[in-house]
């Protein structure tokens, strides 16, 4: 039987429980799956980037391995790239509609008007994110300089607070199903019990057309950046809020370790999943 490793981190040996359906799925289809920690040794037909979210302290050592793995999904060539969160700008350079986005490094103090997030360029699970009162420009240099890193500064869309953020998840580039997450940096925030995420409000969502050409555009526009086909990216997440004119905003394009929403959605999307995966599987001719 064809073999599959989802990679993750040694702080979750069997991931975060999203996946937890997709074993049996895949074994339907004639696929072995098993979790394996990133960095292990341990080789399959295909090693899958699922829950690896230690990687920020490891960055190097990350790319490296990833580079290492004959066959992973996503690509390789995708994570140094998507890790760094500053890719938000070449997007925007492409014509996405991005929430305004700021490239900073420590020492930066020329801070915008209103409410902001400074956050690191690489990181995961909202680590290292601060959403800045309006003119508290000295917290604001603190954390900066807390990081020691470039960060991003991005103004607070003011509408998460109310309907949160909307994932639009895609498999093998066709749209799959959407899921909702409450607003993240609030004080009532708790990280979960590993430290790796903070815990998040899910729900099932139905996107508009306005969010569904906004996120078709950005995979479009991420693809073409990387010189890839759609079809080569066994998933994506495509994370946007609603801006101050109620239009919909690019926050995010996860494409190396996104949570997928499957708790959120319906029963058949581990199915379409386990199909993207064939499919990959096919195309690297591991049959």
């Amino acid at each position: 039987m064809v073999k599959v490793l989802f990679a993750t981190c040694a702080s979750l040996p069997a991931g975060d429980g999203d996946d937890d359906a997709l074993i049996d799925v895949l074994a339907d289809v004639g696929v072995a799956a098993d979790w394996s920690v990133w960095g292990s040794g341990e080789t399959a037909d295909l090693v899958i980037l699922r829950s690896t979210w230690d990687y920020t302290e490891r960055l190097g050592e990350f790319t490296s391995w990833c580079s290492s793995v004959p066959a992973l999904a996503n690509p390789a060539a995708v994570v140094p790239w998507n890790t760094d969160k500053s890719y938000l700008v070449d997007l925007a350079a492409a014509g996405v509609p991005v929430v305004p986005t700021r490239v900073v490094a420590p020492g930066f103090s020329d801070w915008p008007e209103g409410e902001f997030v400074v956050k690191p360029t690489v990181g995961a699970g909202s680590r290292g994110a601060l959403r800045v009162a309006a003119g508290d420009h000295s917290a604001a240099s603190a954390h900066l300089d807390s990081l020691g890193v470039a960060a991003l500064v991005q103004p607070y869309q003011s509408a998460v607070d109310s309907a949160g953020e909307t994932a639009l998840v895609f498999f093998g580039g066709q749209y799959s199903h959407a899921f909702t997450k409450g607003a993240m940096l609030t004080p009532d925030a708790e990280f979960d019990e590993s430290g790796l995420y903070l815990v998040e409000r899910l729900s099932g969502a139905s996107p508009t057309a306005a969010q569904r050409r906004v996120a078709e555009d950005a995979l479009d526009a991420a693809v073409r950046l990387l010189g890839l086909r759609r079809g080569e990216l066994l998933y994506a997440r495509v994370d946007l809020v609603t801006g101050h004119d109620g239009a919909p905003l690019l926050l995010e394009l996860e494409l190396v370790e996104p949570s997928l929403g499957f708790r959120q959605a319906d029963a058949a999307a581990p199915q379409r999943f386990a199909s993207a995966v064939r499919a990959a599987l096919s195309a690297r001719q591991a049959w």
